[in-house]
């Protein structure tokens, strides 16, 4: 019998076990054979900053058999680090040369190409964990829902702690009531820490190791000039999601979780003006929810480049910070929840720096605990492996419940940004009411090659 019927004999195996067996022995890392035939096995794409832990962690649980980067030197470094010559710049040939060798893939890139790597690997039958947002824009996250669905795929996205426990008790304690019914959620990142709002730079040479087409991969072609590789393409409408896509897959996390946050009507925006190029240096944002499924209306508010919820919402608060003037402030990330009985303060881009509840006693409930190491990224990789191994298992993060519908509510935010003015919104068919002409952001123009 072949190495890969041996492997796919284990992994359907295991997938019948039940999740008992993966923790009474210590977890699944544990629990796994050291055996190559049954491992998962698992191609990176990405493997720079966040791919750096994401393919490290990966490790843990699985083995990475190959690698894809648009930096060669970086490329060959994680290449012998994982003692393996399959490397590729670009993630088809990858993907197509490797074909049946691999079980999951990891999606680390910018996000302008997080939904045509993850597309392809999901129609091959791949497992898929991909970084957050999920994607660059609301119809690829509501596109790879409907992909990991139709092929019965292992999903999760990169926000991390999802599966960090005091986030999701308090999460559970909204559901519950803790707060009465929600008026009004304040959610502020102290982002952009990178450039936004500038004009591009004079053009440059394309550094040797870099593969510049691959890197541009489905985004309209743009010469090469500082300001995009490997950080900065966070604040250009091509390439990133600005300060709203990079951190509120994290912050609205809790929110999210606790308010089933879906399926706002209606988003305004304002902010310090952009040219189309570059998003804003600032900018506040309104969403209007609906009632939904028993829960009452409320209103989100989004601060970043400095903006800040109203100071006199935090009176009552005894959890805070001090700054160098040693004057009080709200921690500069955090989420404030305000209900009809109480509110809700959760300091820190993840919850993790305190969680108060001011004007109410707080509500024991139970919730689903995630099990597995403190590090709240090693844990929520594990909940990805565990589910691959077990069918009965869904990961929380997954694309077509959590994570499509949370960076599909995230983006609408970026539609008003760019129109710099309110929008209606329909979710179900995916369309702004009161101006088609943002179809584009919707739904951006994918080339050839890089179908989703």
């Amino acid at each position: 019998m072949s190495k890969m019927s041996d492997r796919r004999d284990f992994l359907k195996m295991s997938a019948a076990v039940g999740a008992a067996g993966f923790w009474v022995t210590g977890g699944l890392q544990t629990a796994l054979s050291k055996s190559p035939n049954e491992q998962i096995q698992v191609a990176c794409f990405g493997i720079h900053g966040k791919g750096r832990s994401d393919s490290m962690n990966a490790a843990q649980f699985g083995k990475v058999v190959g690698v894809c980067d648009i930096d060669r030197v970086r490329l060959k470094m994680a290449a012998k680090h994982f003692k393996t010559d399959k490397m590729e710049t670009d993630f088809r040939e990858l993907l197509d040369k490797m074909g049946d060798r691999i079980d999951a893939v990891t999606v680390s890139t910018p996000d302008h190409n997080h939904a045509v790597i993850a597309a392809k690997a999901i129609k091959m039958g791949k497992h898929v964990y991909c970084q957050k947002p999920l994607t660059q824009s609301i119809w690829e996250a509501r596109r790879l829902g409907e992909l990991a669905r139709e092929h019965g795929v292992v999903t999760q996205m990169g926000n991390q702690f999802t599966s960090y426990n005091p986030m999701r008790k308090a999460a559970y304690q909204l559901r519950a009531g803790q707060v009465g019914n929600v008026k009004e959620v304040h959610i502020w990142t102290n982002r952009p820490v990178w450039p936004q709002g500038e004009p591009r730079k004079n053009l440059k040479p394309i550094p040797k190791n870099i593969d510049w087409d691959r890197w541009i991969g489905r985004a309209p072609w743009r010469a090469y000039t500082d300001g995009y590789h490997p950080f900065a393409w966070r604040g250009w409408w091509d390439f990133g999601t600005g300060a709203l896509g990079d951190m509120a897959c994290h912050t609205c996390n809790l929110p999210f979780m606790g308010l089933n946050m879906k399926n706002p009507t209606a988003v305004e925006a304002e902010h310090s003006g952009h040219n189309g190029d570059s998003y804003p240096s600032w900018s506040k944002i309104r969403y209007e929810f609906p009632e939904l499924d028993g829960r009452a209306p409320f209103t989100m508010y989004w601060y970043d480049g400095g903006q800040m919820p109203p100071q006199e919402l935090f009176s009552d608060v005894t959890m805070k910070v001090k700054d160098g003037s040693k004057k009080v402030i709200p921690d500069s990330s955090g989420v404030l929840v305000l209900g009809d009985k109480a509110k809700m303060y959760a300091a820190g881009d993840y919850a993790e720096k305190g969680i108060e509840v001011i004007g109410a006693e707080e509500l024991e409930v139970e919730y689903p605990v995630a099990p597995g190491p403190d590090n709240s990224d090693e844990r929520q990789k594990l909940e990805w492996f565990t589910a691959m191994h077990d069918s009965s298992k869904t990961p929380t993060s997954n694309f077509p419940d959590y994570a499509g519908p949370l960076t599909e509510t995230i983006l609408l935010g970026n539609l008003a940004v760019f129109k710099g003015a309110r929008v209606e919104w329909d979710a179900k068919n995916l369309v702004a009411t009161n101006d088609p002409q943002l179809a584009h952001i919707v739904k951006p123009v994918i080339p050839p090659g890089y179908e989703v």
